[in-house]
């Protein structure tokens, strides 16, 4: 497997690396496409840490995480979820999105969160320590929330924080040309760009242009397509479905391009 580029924006390795070794569990706040993935990718490829990923929804039940019985050929056997596979192996535990879990989600991943590092299965009748490889780190996004699914404080005081945002304009240069193969010169104004958007704050997008976005326009380009068809297919169609935000953000990479 090769290795996974990460481009730090601040002390993020860090605090990583301190919480490891005190077996703190990791929270990543950030808006969409601006790398927490990707930073837990690395850190565990980094470590040579088995990592096990969650996304997190509201249909997403403690049952589905802890595991479940199941009838196989006519036999009653238990099947591990997630985050009991975690636990078992001493892996590295990522809950993409933990804002959105379920309220029994978030009761089963106290007791994993806080001194005992444990998870009850009721069904089998077994509490699981976890080794001190185990980690948790968790993500979510506090723009994003509604006020039905903010982190309650109880579960964001469980976590060592990282606040995560897009990088300096440099550095975001040097992060889409790394991943899209085009030179430096021509990823520069797409970044302009962004930055620009990112400043409107009139158009009221919900959600602006990420570096997630940048890459997949860049990556267009570089493929062949022209730079304003890639634009509007990476950057202008995913942000917004209004006819009028649409049509200025078009306008916008019309100018500039």
């Amino acid at each position: 497997m090769s290795k996974i580029y990460y481009c730090p924006i601040g002390h993020e390795l860090e605090v990583f690396d301190a919480s490891q070794k005190l077996s703190l569990p990791l929270l990543l706040k950030g808006p969409t496409g601006c790398g927490k993935t990707r930073f837990v990718e690395a850190v565990a490829q980094k470590h040579n840490m088995e990592l096990v990923k969650v996304a997190c929804n509201e249909d997403t039940s403690a049952s589905d995480l802890l595991g479940r019985y199941l009838i196989k050929g006519g036999d009653t056997v238990w099947l591990d979820g997630p985050v009991t596979q975690a636990v078992r192996k001493g892996c590295m535990l990522y809950l993409d999105e933990i804002a959105e879990a379920r309220e029994d989600v978030l009761v089963v991943l106290h007791a994993l969160t806080d001194y005992r590092r444990e998870i009850n299965l009721d069904r089998t009748g077994e509490i699981l320590k976890a080794p001190p490889s185990f980690m948790v780190l968790a993500s979510y996004n506090p723009h994003y929330q509604s006020k039905f699914r903010e982190m309650k404080p109880s579960t964001r005081q469980r976590f060592v924080s990282i606040e995560f945002s897009y990088p300096t304009f440099e550095k975001e240069i040097e992060i889409v040309a790394h991943e899209s193969g085009l030179a430096p010169k021509s990823v520069e104004p797409w970044v302009k760009v962004a930055h620009h958007i990112r400043n409107l704050k009139e158009l009221c997008l919900q959600e602006t242009v990420s570096t997630r976005l940048l890459i997949h326009c860049a990556q267009l380009i570089k493929s062949g397509l022209p730079p304003r068809l890639a634009g509007e297919v990476a950057i202008v169609q995913p942000l917004s479905d209004d006819p009028d935000v649409v049509t200025a953000l078009k306008e916008l990479i019309n100018l500039k391009f």
